[in-house]
């Protein structure tokens, strides 16, 4: 692929509407992953609503098939909005509901109930002990499945699955179920109770998992910082603190010999001067050497970090022989890249190209995380344009198509030249 065609495929330009998913791009992987939890819980809801609610239509009248259809319909939206507020209490947005979570147990309890004496006062047909059976049954399994994720001690979610399979069998013995039947529902309610309980623990334990791997990755790339300024820190004072300390002496010694009248204090001053002189030498050495990036060791070290966060990097094209200014220049893009991939995007792959183009340069970085990465306008991206057209090079940046975002630098060979002639 040519420069021009690079280059025409990252052209800025003005943002059209937005098209459908973008939304779902847009969020990070924990939100996407809470999402989908989300929706799966009120896609429970919606599964008990057919499976056992519509299911009566096709086994009694459909009266008594309405009435049990609105009984699942209630338990259901009941558990839906209990589903959601015990989420937002497990990501700490809102306090534990108890009300609602004794409230889901009474609405259970009382269709459970509801659906036997309907059974009871309808015709005495095996289809319909069959309708009512299946909402005696799937009401007891769903509620407990939602009571689940709002309790977080796991000896309550035991025993609340055991409780409401001996609830079950429980309410079977007054209304003259035989003992097996008793059995089995009991057996059948706390197999399922117990299936859906562990759907919710399970699903709250991998929601606050994935939480902390992205909390984790945050953390890895601040402490990345932190110690990079600690080693800037730890090379300032080890180039200044023996300077300062002969500074501080020989003036104080100057200063004792100048009360005395010693001539020898002058040339102790022009010491003291010296040595100044010679640390701000020493700074600039030191500033020097940590505002210039080589490029083979950035792209080494950007491959290692975005490793280390989950992250397939792949870097391509030649680096050798390229004159020190395009390599400290590149060197800051691939750096602040790195940064921005890690920060501000939601990608699982990268890629670093690096090649020639005629008399330019040209350094391209891909990744697909373009739904939550920061666009152009960044400050970070604003200052790389400000190093870059202090040696003659631009910088472009970019949504793609796919879903990906791409970053084109180019810088001249004749970067050397230019850092001559401003300096």
């Amino acid at each position: 692929m040519g420069g021009d065609s690079v280059r025409s495929g990252v052209c800025e330009r003005p943002r059209g509407p937005r098209r459908p998913g973008s939304w779902w791009r847009r969020k990070s992987t924990p939100a996407k992953v809470e999402t989908y939890t989300r929706w799966s819980f009120h896609f429970f809801g919606l599964i008990e609503f057919v499976a056992i609610g519509l299911s009566a239509f096709d086994r009694v009248e459909p009266p008594l098939a309405s009435a049990l259809a609105l009984l699942v319909s209630v338990h259901a939206v009941v558990c839906m909005v209990t589903a959601s507020r015990a989420l937002d209490w497990t990501r700490g947005r809102r306090p534990q509901p108890l009300k609602l979570l004794w409230t889901l147990a009474a609405v259970t309890l009382l269709i459970a109930v509801a659906a036997v004496g309907l059974a009871e006062r309808g015709p005495d047909t095996g289809q319909v002990d069959a309708a009512a059976g299946s909402v005696f049954g799937g009401v007891l399994c769903f509620g407990a499945g939602a009571l689940a994720l709002g309790v977080r001690d796991r000896r309550r979610v035991i025993g609340a699955v055991v409780g409401f399979g001996a609830g079950a069998g429980l309410l079977s013995f007054p209304l003259g179920v035989p003992g097996p039947a008793v059995l089995v529902t009991a057996c059948v309610v706390l197999v399922g109770a117990g299936f859906l309980a562990f759907t919710s623990v399970f699903s709250v334990w991998l929601l606050d998992a994935v939480y902390q791997l992205d909390e984790a990755r945050e953390t890895r790339a601040r402490l990345a910082v932190a110690e990079e300024r600690l080693r800037f820190g730890r090379d300032l004072h080890d180039v200044m603190g023996r300077n300062l300390a002969v500074i501080a002496l020989k003036s104080e010694l100057a200063v004792q010999l100048t009360r005395r009248g010693r001539p020898e204090a002058v040339e102790q001053m022009i010491e003291v001067q010296r040595i100044a002189r010679e640390s701000q030498r020493e700074v600039r050495d030191v500033v020097r050497g940590y505002r210039e990036a080589d490029l083979e060791t950035e792209l080494t070290g950007a491959q290692g970090v975005l490793a280390a966060a989950g992250i397939d990097c792949a870097v391509t094209g030649e680096t050798a022989g390229l004159p020190g200014p395009v390599q400290s220049a590149l060197g800051w893009v691939v750096r602040e890249a790195t940064t921005n991939v890690l920060r501000h995007g939601n990608a699982d792959r990268c890629a670093v190209t690096v090649r020639t183009t005629g008399e330019r340069v040209v350094l391209t970085v891909e990744n697909n995380g373009a739904g939550t990465e920061r666009g152009p306008g960044g400050s970070g991206l604003a200052g790389l344009r400000e190093r870059l057209g202090a040696v003659g090079g631009t910088l472009t940046a970019g949504r793609a198509d796919g879903g990906v975002f791409r970053l084109v630098a180019e810088v001249p060979l004749t970067a050397a030249g230019v850092l001559e002639a401003a300096s």
